[in-house]
C-alpha cells in the first residue's frame, strides 16, 4: 500500500493536469505540480499533521493543505472530483499516453470528439491528427509508441510501491498468533523492476487466523478467493494479493517453487527428472516409491540438486544453473557494500530538500562520502548560473566542518547536447570533485546522433559518470534509440562509468543492459538520483537491479575506498 504521502501526490498532480485541460490558471496548474512534488518527498507521514502543520511544507499553500486535509479526513477532494466530471474518463485515460499530456488530449476531444484511447490509436492509423493543432509529422508514431508503453505496463506496479506493501503484508500476518514464518516471494523477491501481483507465503499449523487476518486489512478492497491453504485479495491500489499457507517442513520448496522464474523452475525440474526425483512446491520426492528427500530449506532443496544455493535475482534462467554447476556464481553486490552516493539534488534546482538536509540525511546513512550534483545552466528550466553553483560550494566547504566522518564532493549533473558537448568550459568544469552527464532533451534524434553524443560525453575528460543513459521513464517514455554496445565500449575505453539509476521510475540501465555492459568491462555507479530526503533510500532498488546484471562490489565504482574512487575521479590518462 503507497504511504499517504505518495498518495496525496498523485492526487495533487491530476488536479493540475485537470486545471490545464480543463483551461484553468497555468500559473495555478504549476503551483499544484510544485505541491505534489514536495508532499511526495516529504519525510514525515501526512497523516499527523493539521493544516497549519501542512503550511509548513515548502510549496503547499493554505489552500493545497485544505485539500490534503479534506483527503485525510474522508478520503476525497471535491474540487478534485468537480474537475473529474467535466471531463469524459477516457480522455483522462488520453492524458496519460506518453507524449500526449493535458492540452493534447483537450484537443483530441475538441477537434475530434477522440474520447478513448482506442478511439486515438484508430486515429492514428487513419491519419486524422494531421489537422489537429499540435501534432507533427512523426506525432503518430510517437502516440502509437505510447500507447503500447502504456498498454506493457498495464496493471504492474513499480517497485517501490510493490515492496512497501508486501513488506506492510508481512509485518501484518508475522503478528498472527501461530505465524511462524513469513515472507514475499514471486517477481518481487526477484526483484524486476515491476510486479504484477504480490505473492506472499506463510507457515502455520492453523492457516485460519492468517487467511482471515489479510482479508481484514484495512486496504484490503475485495476477496477474490479464500481457501485454507491459499486466499487472493485485491487492494485498495487494484494490487492483486495471494497469500499461502504451507507446512513448516515444506518452506523451502515453496519459496523455490513459488520465487520462480518459470524458466528457472523448469531447469531446476529437468535436473531432478535426471535424478530419478520430482521437484514440486511440496518437496523433492524420489520418483520410485515417492519418499520425500528435502523441503524443509531453500538450500536443502538447491543442494539435493547438486547445486549451490542461488540468489533470487539470478533466478531468470540467464545462465545461472550452469554458472553454479562451475562455481562461478557471482558475489553479488549488496547494499551494505556502497560507501557513498554520486548523483543527488537539492532546492538549488529541482530538488526539495536543503543542502544540509540532503546532507545530514546521507551521513545517517553511514556513507563515508556523498556528492551534491545539482543541475547546469543548460537545463534552462533550473535557472542555473556560475554564482549560484560556486556559492554552494562554498557552503558545502562550510558543512564540512560538521561531518568528518562524511567527505563531502561537489559535483554537478551536465546536460549532454545533441553534439555531445556539455555545461561550462573545461576551466570551470575543473572545479567540481564529480560530474555526471546525462541526457535531458532531444530524445528523438536518430540512432547514430544519440550514439555519437553519448560516445562524445564519454571522451570528455570531466565526464565521470552518465547519468541513467537510456533517459526511459517506465511505462511513461521508452529508452532513446541509441547503439549501447558502442557506447560501452566507449565508457569501458575512457574509464567512464555507466549508472545504475536507482530512482524506480527509471531502473536505467535495466538488467539486461547491464549485463551486456559488464561484458565490455564498464564500471557502473549506483546512485539515488535523488530530489528529496525518503529518495536517499532508493538505492536498494538499484542494487535489486545491480544483482540481476550479475553486477559484484568490484563493479561499482561507489563500493571503493575514497582513495581508490578518487584515482578514478582523476581520469589522469585523458587530461
Amino acid at each position: 500500500m503507497p504511504r499517504l504521502n505518495d498518495q496525496v501526490s498523485e492526487l495533487l498532480q491530476e488536479y493540475a493536469d485537470l486545471i490545464s485541460i480543463t483551461g484553468g490558471d497555468a500559473f495555478r496548474a504549476r503551483a499544484y505540480e510544485k505541491s505534489a512534488r514536495a508532499v511526495g518527498g516529504h519525510p514525515e507521514d501526512l497523516a499527523g499533521l493539521d493544516v497549519k502543520g501542512l503550511q509548513q511544507i515548502p510549496g503547499v499553500g493554505k489552500s493545497t493543505a485544505e485539500k490534503i486535509a479534506e483527503y485525510v479526513s474522508t478520503g476525497k477532494i471535491t474540487a478534485l472530483d468537480a474537475l473529474r466530471a467535466k471531463i469524459p474518463a477516457g480522455v483522462r485515460e488520453i492524458m496519460a499516453v506518453p507524449s500526449v499530456g493535458p492540452k493534447r488530449a483537450l484537443a483530441l476531444y475538441r477537434d475530434l470528439g477522440i474520447a478513448s484511447v482506442e478511439e486515438l490509436a484508430e486515429a492514428v492509423r487513419a491519419e486524422k491528427l494531421s489537422g489537429v493543432a499540435g501534432f507533427g509529422e512523426r506525432s503518430g508514431e510517437k502516440i502509437l509508441h505510447g500507447i503500447e508503453l502504456m498498454r506493457q505496463s498495464g496493471g504492474r506496479t513499480l517497485l517501490d510501491a510493490a515492496t512497501e506493501l508486501a513488506e506492510q503484508l508481512v509485518a501484518a500476518l508475522s503478528a498472527v498468533p501461530g505465524c511462524t514464518r513469513c515472507a514475499y516471494a514471486g517477481s518481487l523477491r526477484r526483484m524486476r523492476e515491476t510486479v504484477g501481483d504480490i505473492d506472499v507465503l506463510a507457515t502455520a499449523e492453523d492457516s485460519a487466523p492468517l487467511m482471515a487476518a489479510l482479508t481484514e486489512l484495512p486496504y484490503v478492497a475485495d476477496v477474490i478467493a479464500s481457501g485454507s491453504t491459499k486466499t487472493s485479495v485485491r487492494t485498495t491500489r487494484g494490487i492483486q494479493v495471494d497469500l499461502r499457507v504451507v507446512p513448516e517442513e515444506d518452506w523451502g520448496a515453496a519459496l523455490v517453487y513459488f520465487t520462480g522464474s518459470k524458466a528457472h523452475n523448469i531447469k531446476l525440474r529437468t535436473r531432478a527428472v535426471r535424478a530419478g526425483l520430482k521437484l514440486s512446491e511440496y518437496g523433492l520426492f524420489e520418483v520410485d516409491g515417492g519418499a520425500k528427500v528435502v523441503s524443509q530449506t531453500e538450500d536443502e532443496v538447491y543442494a539435493a540438486l547438486g547445486l549451490p544455493w542461488i540468489p533470487p535475482p539470478l533466478r531468470e534462467d540467464r545462465g545461472e544453473i550452469e554458472a553454479a554447476l562451475n562455481g562461478e556464481l557471482p558475489d553479488l553486490v549488496q547494499e551494505s557494500d556502497l560507501r557513498g552516493d554520486l548523483h543527488t539534488h537539492t532546492d538549488l534546482t529541482d530538488g526539495l530538500a536543503t543542502l544540509e538536509e540532503m546532507i545530514d540525511t546521507a551521513a545517517a546513512r553511514g556513507y563515508s562520502y556523498f556528492a551534491v550534483t545539482d543541475h547546469a545552466p543548460n537545463l534552462v528550466m533550473q535557472r542555473m548560473t556560475d554564482e549560484k553553483i560556486l556559492a554552494q560550494r562554498d557552503r558545502l566547504r562550510q558543512l564540512a566542518d560538521r561531518h568528518k566522518k562524511l567527505r563531502l564532493l561537489h559535483g554537478t549533473e551536465l546536460n549532454i547536447d545533441p553534439d555531445g558537448g556539455v555545461d561550462w568550459p573545461p576551466e570551470f568544469l575543473a572545479g567540481f570533485d564529480v560530474c555526471v552527464a546525462s541526457v535531458h532533451s532531444n530524445f528523438t534524434l536518430d540512432r547514430a546522433a544519440q550514439t555519437r553524443r553519448l560516445i562524445r560525453a564519454c571522451e570528455n575528460p570531466y565526464v565521470h559518470v552518465i547519468g541513467h543513459l537510456t533517459t526511459r521513464r517506465i511505462g511513461s517514455r521508452g529508452p532513446i534509440d541509441v547503439d549501447l554496445d558502442a557506447v560501452f565500449e566507449a565508457a569501458a575505453r575512457t574509464g567512464t562509468a555507466i549508472e545504475v539509476n536507482s530512482s524506480p521510475q527509471r531502473l536505467d540501465l535495466r538488467d539486461e543492459d547491464i549485463l551486456r555492459a559488464k561484458r565490455h568491462g564498464v564500471r557502473f555507479s549506483i546512485d539515488s538520483d535523488a530530489h528529496a530526503t525518503p529518495h536517499l533510500a532508493y538505492p536498494r532498488f538499484g542494487i535489486g537491479t545491480a544483482q540481476r546484471g550479475w553486477l559484484t562490489a568490484e563493479d561499482v565504482v561507489n563500493t571503493w575506498t575514497w582513495q581508490r574512487l578518487k584515482r578514478f575521479l582523476r581520469k589522469d590518462a585523458l587530461r
